[in-house]
């Protein structure tokens, strides 16, 4: 019976709970929902009328199948992962959450349709703002038409270890680049009247016995990379929420950290909005209160009945209670969820599709393209060979919480339930694509499964096209970056049988090639979502020309990274099925498993910052990225006006139109103890053949500055800088040196070239 009625209000969500707001009657009545007043106002408003059990009612989650205790108010969920119950008597509607990183979750079991975007490692290769923007617009959009009001996307957690099963969902390797694209995701999602969310607060950068895994770092190293990187995002989201992480920070874990939750979050930085766990990652009642945490998810193992004990004992004050209350209410208020909350209604399918696919489009990476292999001349061909990956039906995705359900079901058909343990592969064709771009060619498929005939394939072929997959998802780690199976024996053997091979690569993460040399063209497309196929088809044959650049360095092997080896706890503590793993974590009594600790002793040093102190050779270079033209960098000048400016000209010097990514960096003066460089801005410009445009950015002062530990505060190093700017952390051929005493004093020392380091 209760299962019954769980399915009828999945598609009713505030069955017993439906509020109207806003109009003038409430407002003298309710004077909380005067859109007039503040948020914070209107929260100190309903705040005072709200009875201890509707103060504890908010702060935690009504339960989730085999996760701590169920509660009957889950009847009124939207079927979603998370559930906050409401105060109908108050007009405070209950909060919906789902996850949302690269898609809606979840759509299927309610029936309904989600676009399937490129992941977001592939939203980084844009570095475009307005498309990440864009991205979180319509991440919003499908939320509401489904009856959610709470997203729970939004990973900025930093790569430090490429082999994390997550990588596909954060934003690289780089803090300015994650917190700025992250922090543009989350705001095109609140814009839609949708609580946003940054997560996983913090250094939560792999998924091995992440429930009992402590990592121990330095304060400035943190303040500096994954810390940096949540400040810039919410600074530009203005999120409503951060979620507190499974793992622990230097022997605290992270959802009773108090130096994370009060001294970084509230204190230093002002956030005025909730911190919820992820789930299952409370473990504690006072002590996390007193730290910070104002939601526990999915239940109310320790939010609930032993909170309100706590405080009527005094354990708790009521003051901290409210605090924790008023986090919760300004974040519904200043969202727009009171007054506008989410209705169910259909979404534009065709609208969306065609922004996934642009998305797609401005996320491939070209890497290789030998004597202008690319973009192909449909004209010109007579026979192309596509091999390999499932590429007469499917692409791949990511899978985990995120997992977005195809609208037909798994393409490759071999698991009708939808799983975050089961590859999930999308319907969308790249064999199709290629046949309507070339329709005059004779396109011919081979699964590569065999290399040998494969091969023979392709060397009947003009070109051979081979398609290769890396399959990764939350609750496990990469133990290489390496192709699983004999993907890169194919390759050798296709491109030893057709010179003109090009490779499509389907990853959320860098994938090591021994391979790259030989062939002739390499694309990487990472999951490229519902038209993945469409956008891939459109950048090999130039109908759109590829401008992103990397977000994270691909190396050359695994044993070059600065953690050799994922990190594997013993056999007794390792994680076991999608959701025992959770189970496991705590009983009812809120005992934890013993600590694995992690040490990063590479400290500042992540991603190209760190191949760039142990002048380690890459594959592939941090900010590297091809085009079908090239550009000219030429005048780069250093200012201070108020502030630092760089600015600089590029011309496009080729006869395509295209789109360049021009990065900026900084060296440090030795005194500092920084990395070699460090990636200040960046600026994209459309440039037509011919054409120059002059480039200027603004610097903010936090990213000329190092953070002083015993200031607890960033602070400028008085010294020599130098200033570059090119196409990618290797490729810079403008440099100026100065002295910069402090904002607003330089002394320039001129310009000179500078040779790409290999």
């Amino acid at each position: 019976m209760i299962l019954g009625l769980f399915a009828f209000v999945a598609v009713s969500p505030h069955c017993g709970q439906h509020i109207h707001n806003g109009n003038a009657g409430n407002s003298l009545q309710y004077p909380w929902l005067n859109r007039a007043l503040s948020p914070d106002a209107r929260t100190d408003l309903v705040l005072k009328q709200m009875t201890l059990d509707e103060k504890i009612s908010l702060l935690h989650g009504t339960g989730w199948h085999g996760l701590g205790t169920m509660n009957l108010e889950i009847l009124h969920s939207n079927g979603g992962v998370g559930y906050v119950v409401g105060i109908p008597r108050l007009r405070i509607p209950g909060i919906q959450m789902n996850n949302a990183s690269y898609g809606v979750t979840r759509s299927r079991r309610n029936g309904r349709y989600s676009t399937g975007l490129p992941d977001d490692l592939a939203l980084a290769s844009t570095w475009d703002e307005n498309a990440a923007y864009e991205y979180g617009a319509l991440l919003g959009r499908e939320l509401r038409a489904q009856g959610y009001d709470m997203s729970l996307g939004g990973g900025v957690n930093l790569a430090r270890e490429p082999r994390d099963g997550r990588t596909f969902e954060y934003f690289g390797e780089d803090p300015i680049l994650a917190g700025t694209m992250a922090g543009r995701m989350v705001a095109g999602t609140q814009a839609q009247h949708v609580i946003g969310n940054l997560k996983h607060f913090a250094m939560n950068d792999r998924e091995s016995d992440r429930h009992a895994l402590n990592v121990n770092i330095d304060r400035r190293s943190m303040r500096e990379t994954d810390l940096l990187a949540f400040e810039i995002g919410l600074r530009g989201s203005q999120a409503g929420a951060v979620m507190c992480a499974y793992n622990g920070v230097n022997g605290e874990s992270s959802c009773q950290n108090k130096y994370l939750l009060t001294d970084v979050l509230r204190k230093n930085w002002k956030f005025p909005g909730f911190v919820l766990s992820d789930w299952g990652a409370t473990h504690s009642t006072v002590k996390a209160s007193a730290a910070g945490m104002d939601n526990e998810e999915p239940s109310s193992v320790f939010y609930g009945d032993a909170m309100k004990r706590d405080v009527v004992a005094g354990r708790i004050p009521m003051a901290e209670l409210d605090e924790h209350v008023r986090r919760i209410l300004r974040s519904e208020f200043a969202s727009g969820i009171v007054d506008d909350p989410p209705r169910r209604g259909p979404v534009d399918v065709e609208r969306d599709s065609n922004i996934a696919k642009h998305l797609a489009e401005e996320s491939i990476v070209l890497l290789r393209n030998e004597n202008a292999q690319l973009p192909l001349d449909a004209a010109k061909l007579h026979t192309i060979a596509v091999i390999g990956a499932h590429a007469d039906v499917a692409m791949i995705s990511g899978g985990g919480s995120g997992q977005v359900d195809p609208p037909a079901g798994n393409a490759l058909g071999f698991e009708k339930r939808l799983s975050w343990r089961w590859q999930v592969w999308f319907p969308t064709s790249p064999l199709k694509a290629l046949r309507a771009r070339a329709p005059h060619a004779g396109v011919e498929y081979d699964p590569g499964t065999n290399p040998a005939t494969a091969a023979a394939l392709a060397r009947a072929a003009d070109v051979a096209i081979v398609f290769v997959w890396q399959w990764e998802s939350e609750g496990m780690d990469l133990a290489t970056l390496s192709l699983p199976g004999d993907q890169n024996a194919l390759v050798e053997q296709v491109a030893a049988a057709n010179p003109h091979t090009i490779v499509v690569l389907e990853t959320g993460s860098p994938a090591l090639m021994p391979w790259a040399n030989k062939v002739s063209g390499i694309l990487e497309a990472w999951y490229a979502g519902s038209r993945g196929a469409d956008a891939v088809a459109d950048v090999l044959f130039g109908q759109a020309n590829p401008s992103a650049k990397l977000p994270i360095t691909f190396p050359l092997s695994d044993v070059d990274m600065p953690q050799p080896m994922v990190v594997k706890p013993p056999a007794s503590q390792r994680e076991n099925g999608a959701l025992a793993h959770l189970a496991a974590l705590f009983g009812r009594s809120g005992k934890q498993r013993p600590a694995v600790q992690l040490y990063y002793k590479d400290g500042l040093l992540v991603g190209y910052k760190w191949y760039d102190a142990t002048q380690n050779a890459v594959l592939f270079p941090f900010g590297f990225g091809l085009s079908y033209t090239t550009f000219r960098y030429s005048g780069l000048r250093v200012k201070v006006d108020g502030g630092v400016s760089v600015s600089f000209s590029i011309k496009n010097t080729g006869d395509r139109a295209g789109a360049e990514i021009a990065e900026v960096y900084a060296a440090f003066p030795p005194s500092a103890g920084e990395p070699p460089r460090r990636l200040i801005g960046w600026q994209r410009t459309q440039l037509n053949p011919g054409e120059s445009k002059h480039v200027s950015l603004e610097i903010p002062a936090q990213y000329l500055s190092v953070f002083d530990v015993d200031k607890d505060q960033w602070t400028l190093v008085p010294g020599e800088y130098t200033f570059f700017a090119g196409g990618s952390s290797e490729n810079l051929p403008l440099q100026q040196r100065v002295r910069l005493v402090k904002f607003g004093q330089l002394s320039n020392r001129g310009e000179s070239g500078l040779s790409p380091r290999r």
